[in-house]
């Protein structure tokens, strides 16, 4: 299945209201993507990952960085664009502000999955459905409801449970890294960093799968859509309601005048 053909069924089934994203993570010496608007060079500021990730899924840009063009340490460090020194991997960053001490910020950095440093030279991120490459992995943003049909559809065949591990911190990670090294569908959590310079909004969400399992999504969207599991969530309305005892007062009125 293409990019644009697995696009079209998850805007069908789940109408998401920003575009789903298509992922790849380029080595030293691929070529870039054509049509891609690289920060620094086209937009003339760095940004965060998060940020481009944003530009992508609103404007339905193709987006593509390298470190040069990044503004966040923390991806810099995380995704090998820069050496990641003793000040980072003590715990620098996350002591006293996520962090009780430096030990926990250790730990927080320790739980982020990382590209080693120069294994990847940039990563790519556009509209899954304009993108002219084969994405390592699928982003979707919405809200729960659209997270859970995600996760409907990636148990159709397979069943159990989908297993997801949350820090509040480097969603970049999560969303690039760690579901390309593990090659399983996840939820995403948006951390604090998302949600400032990505502008994520309160009630968004986001899953990824890897592109090869296209087909499989698909199948678990339709399938599990036949069965009655679909978005919108249908409500229950076949009840009578209960009034006040005014309006109560007023149909007794109204029934024993029939009577009469």
């Amino acid at each position: 299945m293409d990019a644009a053909t697995l696009n079209k069924q998850l805007e069908t089934y789940l109408r998401v209201h920003t575009f789903p994203v298509g992922i790849k993570s380029l080595k030293p010496g691929e070529p870039l993507p054509e049509k891609v608007k690289i920060p620094m060079k086209h937009l003339g500021v760095k940004v965060a990952i998060c940020q481009a990730i944003s530009i992508a899924r609103r404007y339905g840009w193709t987006m593509a960085f390298s470190g040069n063009d990044l503004s966040c340490p923390i991806a810099k460090a995380v995704f090998g664009f820069e050496e990641r020194n003793d000040y980072y991997n003590t715990g620098s960053l996350a002591d006293g502000m996520y962090a009780s001490c430096r030990e926990a910020g250790a730990r927080f950095e320790d739980a982020l999955a990382k590209y080693d440093p120069g294994e990847y030279a940039y990563v790519v991120a556009g509209p899954l459905g304009r993108v002219n490459y084969d994405p390592d992995t699928v982003l979707v943003y919405g809200n729960s409801a659209q997270v859970l049909r995600l996760l409907n559809a990636a148990l159709y065949k397979r069943g159990g449970s989908i297993q997801s591990d949350f820090s509040g911190r480097g969603d970049c990670s999560d969303i690039v890294i760690k579901g390309k090294k593990s090659g399983e569908p996840q939820v995403i959590l948006p951390c604090y960093g998302d949600r400032i310079f990505g502008m994520t909004a309160d009630d968004e969400m986001a899953f990824t799968f890897p592109f090869g399992r296209a087909q499989e999504i698909v199948e678990g969207l339709e399938k599990t859509h036949a069965g009655g599991i679909r978005y919108p969530v249908p409500i229950y309305l076949r009840y009578q309601a209960d009034y006040p005892k005014s309006y109560q007062d007023l149909e007794k009125l109204w029934e024993e005048g029939k009577k009469k």
